[in-house]
């Protein structure tokens, strides 16, 4: 299994990445870097390649409304050539909040748009000239719009990679689908070992039937927070509070892809519930109501047995990769754990 973690920049970039260069050296295999709404993730994509030398720089995620799928392609293609080969472009839709109140761009048609780019995209990195008549994408634009004057191109540079791996950002049954068919790796959220086949299980099956027997098999991040050691369980608390976010708050009381999977997962009437104190301001009943059940299925954090078992079971489900967070007190102790983890992880 690969080990992944999110580079998380708020005691500072600078910092943050020194800190992955250290881990790099603890077993950490791919880093995801973030863009929600806040600085933009290819800049910081650009720097963490100048100052590491093996592990993956992944996108984490990109939303796809905010640029055009030939910018995603040339994108990937220039960290991908900064690195020597170790971009992994990770998509994703956001949501309506993101897409419509930051970006002002209609939030239509996800999977369909998602599929388009893929197929864009590994165009670009073939230096295919680009021609793709698609529902959401004309590239060229037809002659009846714009000036008439388009033609289509081809990427100047020559890509270091004809394919760079692309990861999906996905939780709907549809988008889920295509991300089993289409993508190289899956990103999912609220992934617990014992709940994946009841919430997912379809649709991976589905899109599987349909994916090229000549790609390489989906590679699945999944894991949890890592705190490896005795009397480490109490730190299963830190997760409340972006649980409750996400479960209770995250999007309408409506449409929030969040609480359904939460909900699939084993726990409908708690998720009612944390949505219901959420939305009316009670955070804190809204955290507390967080099952004790799903922050250990949903952690790494106990002794070295606890976390062997929920290795075996995450793989057992399907995880092929580990995404995770470190939940030590300093840099020095969450490298210690980075190392801990590889060393279980290598047992397997």
């Amino acid at each position: 299994m690969r080990i992944s973690t999110l580079l998380s920049y708020a005691g500072g970039f600078k910092e943050a990445v020194t800190e992955v260069q250290e881990l790099e050296q603890a077993g950490l295999d791919v880093v995801w870097v973030p863009e929600a709404y806040s600085f933009d993730a290819p800049s910081a994509m650009g720097y963490v390649a100048a100052q590491t030398k093996t592990v993956t720089i992944a996108s984490g995620i990109l939303p796809v409304y905010s640029r055009t799928p030939s910018l995603l392609a040339m994108t990937a293609a220039g960290v991908d050539y900064l690195s020597d080969g170790r971009c992994m472009l990770g998509l994703g839709a956001s949501g309506p909040q993101v897409i419509e109140g930051f970006h002002g761009v209609p939030y239509q048609a996800p999977v369909a748009r998602l599929r388009e780019i893929i197929e864009i995209c590994r165009m670009v990195w073939r230096r295919e000239k680009v021609q793709h008549m698609g529902k959401h994408y004309q590239i060229p634009l037809p002659q009846d719009q714009g000036t008439g004057l388009g033609k289509p191109l081809k990427l100047i540079n020559h890509p270091v990679r004809d394919e760079i791996p692309i990861a999906i950002a996905s939780l709907g049954p549809a988008s889920v689908a295509m991300t089993a068919e289409l993508a190289d790796a899956w990103l999912p959220a609220f992934y617990t070992a014992e709940a994946a086949a009841d919430v997912w299980g379809d649709a991976l099956t589905r899109g599987a039937e349909k994916r090229d027997p000549n790609r390489k098999p989906l590679e699945i991040f999944a894991g949890g927070t890592v705190a490896i050691g005795e009397g480490m369980e109490h730190l299963r608390d830190r997760a409340r509070p972006g649980a409750a976010l996400y479960i209770g708050g995250m999007g309408a009381r409506s449409k929030n892809f969040y609480n359904d999977i939460f909900s699939k997962s084993g726990y409908p009437d708690e998720a009612k519930l944390i949505q219901d104190l959420y939305l009316s301001g009670e955070k804190k009943a809204a955290e507390d109501a967080i099952p004790d059940d799903y922050l250990a299925k949903s952690s790494l954090i106990g002794d070295p047995g606890f976390v062997k078992e929920r290795l075996y079971a995450l793989r057992e489900s399907g995880v092929t990769a580990l995404n995770i967070s470190l939940a030590g007190k300093d840099r020095a102790d969450r490298v210690a754990q980075c190392e801990s983890l590889r060393n279980l992880v290598d047992t397997l």
